[in-house]
């Protein structure tokens, strides 16, 4: 074992959980910046097709070496079906947002996920709300209008695309939560990297295939190996440490955004998007901390 191995695992739980979470949410604004250059040159269904392939094979060799156990038998399942269809919804809005949006409006956007899982909670699961998450609900929606900025010039119609993508990202997270419990996360995961690559090679014949460079195919290759890195780490870090103590971190994903936006597209936020994202961040952590509070830190974990 490395002395940096060594230094990690002496760190607490909770800091090395916090550690995973960043450097996972790296990996997933890596994963952006390098789909948004294949985006240049190809459709975001080619994408789709091509990038779903090497993820399912990375899906596929992970859940061998997990021993999961792999079968079709699932699609059963209404709560499958509705997550296949949903991530796929979810991944073609967000791809067609990527192609004409700064990385980090697209990902401040996006972080209205959890206080939109919480309205879809409320709405379809049952789950009680406070007032005070309401507030927050509410805030964080005011946060992304700042961002849209509706009737202003500047304003750009692919950012709702990519509140499109959040409202099905919180469809898919709400159907998983619906799942029996005794399906494998590698299983689900496999069966609806598949269900997405087989979307983009059905549309590939009314958009066209379009000739991919050496240089396409490494960068699709690398947002392959990003994308499965990032979901690795994440589910160790969830794993490892507290919800309620990691999940904050989800949050650094902006800031990684922002620095490769800047890095690789010349992008520099503007004040009034700067406000609606610091805007959507602080109610979404808000909600998190409410939501720690309303549960026992055990059933949060």
């Amino acid at each position: 074992m490395s002395s940096a191995s060594v230094r990690f695992a002496s760190l607490g739980a909770n800091l090395q959980a916090s550690i995973l979470m960043t450097l996972s949410m790296a990996t997933f604004a890596t994963n952006d910046m390098l789909t948004k250059f294949a985006t240049q040159s190809i459709e975001p269904v080619q994408i789709m097709a091509v990038r779903g392939v090497m993820a399912s094979l990375l899906l596929f060799l992970f859940a061998r070496w997990r021993k999961a156990a792999l079968s079709f038998s699932v699609l059963r399942e209404p709560a499958v079906l509705v997550r296949a269809f949903a991530d796929i919804c979810t991944t073609l809005t967000y791809l067609n947002a990527l192609r004409h949006l700064p990385l980090a409006n697209t990902a401040a956007i996006f972080q209205a996920l959890p206080l939109t899982i919480t309205l879809g909670a409320f709405l379809f699961l049952g789950e009680s709300v406070g007032w005070r998450r309401w507030t927050a609900i509410a805030v964080g929606f005011a946060g992304v209008l700042v961002i849209l900025a509706p009737g202003v010039d500047g304003f750009n119609v692919y950012g709702l695309w990519v509140l499109a993508s959040v409202v099905f990202a919180a469809m898919r997270d709400l159907a998983t939560r619906r799942m029996p419990p005794n399906l494998s996360s590698p299983q689900i995961a496999l069966v609806t990297s598949i269900a997405v690559t087989l979307t983009g090679f059905a549309f590939l014949p009314v958009v066209g295939w379009r000739p991919m460079s050496g240089s396409v195919w490494i960068i699709l290759v690398f947002a392959s190996m990003t994308l499965a890195c990032g979901y690795a780490l994440i589910v160790a870090a969830v794993r490892l440490g507290e919800m309620s103590f990691v999940a904050p971190f989800r949050y650094t994903i902006l800031l990684f955004s922002i620095i490769l936006g800047m890095l690789a597209f010349g992008e520099r936020p503007t004040a009034r998007e700067t406000l609606g994202s610091l805007i959507v961040v602080g109610s979404g952590l808000y909600t998190l901390h409410r939501e720690a509070r309303r549960r026992p830190a055990s059933s949060a974990a």
